[in-house]
C-alpha cells in the first residue's frame, strides 16, 4: 500500500485536529457556561415581553455573528414557528454611521455613539468580542450601562475588560480565536431559538 504524501497527512491530522479542539471547546461550554446562557434566555424574554430591542455589536467575525444572530430575530430560526419579528439592530450594518463616527469622532466610539441615539432603558446590547478587549465593544457597554440598558458580553479567553463591563457574561473557555468564535454562534444559536420556542413555540 502506497504511503500518504506528507502534505495529505499534515492535512488530515490538522483537520481532525481541528475538529477535536472544537468539539472539546463545546463539552467546556456546556461544562461551565449553562448557568450564564439560561440567564441571557430570561433577560432577552424578558425585555421582548416589555416591547424593548435587542442591539448587538462586534468587529470581524464577531461583526458577522452579530448581524447573523439580529436576523435570526428579526426574521426566525424554527420554520415550524410561525410568529411576529423581533426587535434586532446590528450596530455593524450601517455603513454611513461607521465612517462617519470612525472618521469624526474616532471608531473606537462608534458603536457607543449608536447605543447613545438608539438605546433606551430595558433594552439590551449584545457585545461580542473574543478577546474582551475591543475598545469600541467596551465603550459601547460603557454607554449602554449610561443609559440603562442590560448588557451581555459573548467572551473569550478570560472575558478581558468587558467582563467587567456587562451585567453577564458569557465567557467561551478557550485561548484559541477560531474556537471562541464558534462557540459563540453556537451559544447564540442556542439562546436565540430558545427565546423564540419559549415565546411563541
Amino acid at each position: 500500500m502506497a504511503h500518504l504524501p506528507l502534505t495529505l497527512v499534515y492535512r488530515q491530522k490538522f483537520i481532525l485536529d481541528s475538529l477535536r479542539e472544537s468539539a472539546e471547546t463545546k463539552q467546556r461550554i456546556a461544562e461551565q457556561c449553562v448557568p450564564e446562557i439560561i440567564k441571557a434566555v430570561d433577560i432577552i424574554i424578558e425585555a421582548f415581553n416589555k416591547k424593548k430591542k435587542i442591539l448587538l455589536c462586534g468587529n470581524g467575525g464577531s461583526a458577522a455573528d452579530a448581524q447573523h444572530l439580529a436576523t435570526e430575530f428579526v426574521i426566525r430560526l424554527s420554520p415550524k414557528i410561525q410568529r411576529p419579528g423581533l426587535p434586532a439592530i446590528a450596530l455593524t450594518t450601517d455603513t454611513s454611521a461607521l465612517t462617519a463616527g470612525a472618521n469624526d469622532i474616532g471608531y473606537d466610539n462608534v458603536f457607543a455613539r449608536s447605543v447613545e441615539a438608539l438605546g433606551a432603558t430595558g433594552d439590551v446590547l449584545i457585545g461580542i468580542s473574543t478577546s474582551g478587549n475591543s475598545a469600541s465593544v467596551n465603550n459601547a457597554f460603557q454607554q449602554a450601562r449610561a443609559n440603562g440598558l442590560v448588557t451581555i458580553g459573548l467572551l473569550g479567553k478570560d472575558g478581558g475588560a468587558s467582563k467587567d463591563l456587562v451585567d453577564l457574561a458569557i465567557v467561551v473557555p478557550s485561548e484559541d480565536t477560531q474556537r471562541i468564535q464558534e462557540g459563540h454562534i453556537t451559544i447564540g444559536h442556542i439562546i436565540f431559538q430558545e427565546v423564540e420556542q419559549e415565546m411563541f413555540g
